[in-house]
């Protein structure tokens, strides 16, 4: 499932964010970071109302 994907994702953007900090990265990225998370957290809820519609229609 696709959700499942979005999910794993979040795991790769805490990962970034330690890796940043572990290599002392610039301050600018930490907008790459965020906008990184706030997409993937956004992708994450929309599949999660397109499951829950789908088990509605049921």
């Amino acid at each position: 499932m696709i959700i499942i994907v979005a999910a794993l994702n979040l795991v790769l953007d805490f990962d970034f964010f330690e890796a940043g900090q572990r290599n002392g990265a610039p301050k600018y990225m930490e907008w790459y970071a965020a906008v990184g998370l706030i997409v993937t957290l956004v992708w994450l809820y929309l599949e999660i109302l397109r499951l829950l519609a789908k088990l509605k229609e049921r």
